[in-house]
């Protein structure tokens, strides 16, 4: 690997520094959600000490035999429906029926209120639908399948409104009080088949009815029989009709004032008194959701990672708020607990804490406060640490690619250099960089002396030759010569082969200092 990748690798090391700044980021997110949960603890304590005085509207639809069961909540409609037998115009949430169990299957109801009206929808199962015959007059009403809206008053007055059906369409709801029964026609009611069953919609004035308020649904298969009864209460009298109190909700709205606030009321069964305020949601972003949007968002995620709240419950359709935090709360007990919404993945912080009346507990608020502020912080922190982080890591790289091919080419030229050193049988000692006070520098030098020392070995070897010539032409020729004083003696055979050999060994000799110089 050459020496720009290597520093290229090392320009990489640089994403340590956003990792550590997400880090921080984190950390600072995790002390801005506590102290928004601790602000919104105090804040839900202060409320639930001034609810204290509204004691008798809190208490006003619990019942102590009954623990919140048996009882009809009214849903707050924001419009009167059309009495025709239809639920698409309730403005209620998709799933705010609640459910009774009949002779033919489920039996779905749902009361709402709207101003100075409660309506009441029923969709009933029925194999066999068995109308009323009011015509005959000897037997009066003969049986038949009947819907029943049982009412008691503060002085135990019971009411009793009977909706039975001649055939579908319009039909007049009757009225028992004791014996008395009479047509009901202030009772606006609309009966209408359906293939599983029948639908009742019903309008009926809010005077007429009292503070308890029970639903009864009798099933029969003939005119012979009185069949089998439904009811959403035991025992002879209904539970406590519970709806939103006026009086609450006003003062919920008050407290209430900034958004992303939501505020709830609860009595001690759990029933909602009040609704106030809401949670944004992504239908109506804001700049802290444009803010967490796109390749940011995608960001934060990653970098961040968000947290594994479980998704945020909205207001229970029921009217009956049953989280574990706030059954806590109706214990008696202040308790917390962070959500995420489903719409816009934001962290919602939800507080609740009970209320008292001097030692009676009488409900429970429940505060909730999205974290806008706190996700429009992290997520200008997280866009500033990140387009520092690309600009500083994108100057390191090209500050450092740079500063490779410098040394690239310095070592280049370096190791050129010392590659010619040796042409043309001559050392040349002068390299590039040798002035340079860097390790290439101190490189470039020590190449230098070595080269230098090379020649300086090769000139000694050029004239150690011309020297030996020198040096052994003198004897060689003294004993040429002895030799040449030796072929004029008289010597015997034997001497003679070796005077030749020794002359033989002289002319080589000869030979060698002339290739030599």
């Amino acid at each position: 690997m050459n020496l720009r990748r290597q520093l290229l690798l090392v320009s990489i090391l640089t994403l340590i520094l956003p990792w550590a700044g997400c880090q921080f980021i984190r950390e600072t997110e995790s002390a801005l959600r506590e102290g928004q949960q601790q602000m919104l603890a105090g804040t839900a304590r202060a409320i639930a000490d001034s609810l204290s005085q509204f004691s008798d509207e809190m208490l006003a639809a619990t019942d102590d035999s009954r623990f919140g069961e048996g009882q009809i909540y009214g849903q707050p409609l924001t419009s009167a429906p059309l009495i025709d037998g239809y639920l698409d115009d309730w403005t209620i949430p998709g799933n705010a029926a609640a459910m009774l169990r009949g002779a033919d299957g489920a039996i779905r109801y749902v009361v709402g209120i709207h101003r100075q009206y409660l309506f009441m929808h029923i969709d009933a199962r029925d194999a066999a639908i068995v109308f009323t015959d009011t015509q005959d007059a000897s037997s009066g009403y003969k049986y038949s399948d009947q819907v029943s809206l049982v009412s008691v008053d503060n002085n135990g007055e019971q009411t009793v409104f009977r909706f039975r059906a001649e055939a579908p369409g319009q039909i007049i709801a009757t009225r028992q009080i004791d014996d008395q029964v009479f047509d009901e026609t202030r009772v606006v009611a609309h009966w209408q088949d359906t293939p599983n069953g029948y639908r009742l919609e019903a309008r009926i004035p809010r005077n007429l009815v009292g503070t308890r308020l029970g639903i009864t649904v009798t099933n029969t298969n003939d005119s012979l029989s009185p069949g089998v009864r439904s009811t959403t209460f035991s025992g002879t009298v209904p539970g406590p009709f519970v709806s939103v109190s006026p009086v609450l909700q006003s003062v919920a709205a008050g407290y209430v004032q900034q958004p992303g606030l939501r505020l709830m009321i609860a009595n001690r069964d759990g029933w909602r008194l009040a609704l106030a305020g809401s949670l944004p949601s992504s239908a109506n972003g804001d700049s802290a959701q444009q803010a967490g949007s796109g390749w940011l968002r995608l960001a934060y995620n990653i970098l961040l990672k968000p947290g594994a709240e479980a998704a945020l419950a909205e207001p229970d359709p029921s009217g009956r708020e049953q989280q574990s935090y706030v059954s806590t709360a109706l214990q008696g007990t202040p308790a917390s607990r962070w959500f995420r919404s489903p719409d816009t993945g934001r962290a919602v912080t939800s507080v609740a804490h009970p209320i008292w009346s001097g030692t009676v507990q009488t409900g429970a608020i429940i505060l909730q406060q999205s974290t806008d502020a706190i996700l429009s912080l992290t997520n200008q922190a997280l866009t500033r640490l990140i387009t520092l982080t690309l600009i500083s890591t994108i100057g390191v790289a090209l500050v450092l690619l740079g500063y490779a091919s410098w040394l690239s080419s310095r070592i280049r030229h370096l190791s050129n250099a010392a590659g010619r050193a040796l042409d043309d049988k001559r050392v040349r000692t002068a390299l590039p960089s040798a002035l340079a006070g860097d390790e290439i520098g101190d490189l470039s030098r020590s190449f230098s002396s070595v080269l230098q020392q090379l020649g300086n070995y090769n000139d000694y070897l050029r004239t150690l030759a011309a020297k030996l010539s020198h040096e052994l032409r003198t004897p060689l020729t003294i004993v040429s010569s002895s030799l040449e004083n030796l072929e004029h003696e008289e010597l015997s055979a034997e001497a003679v082969k070796y005077t030749a050999r020794a002359r033989e060994g002289a002319d080589r000799l000869r030979r060698i200092l002339t290739a030599m110089s």
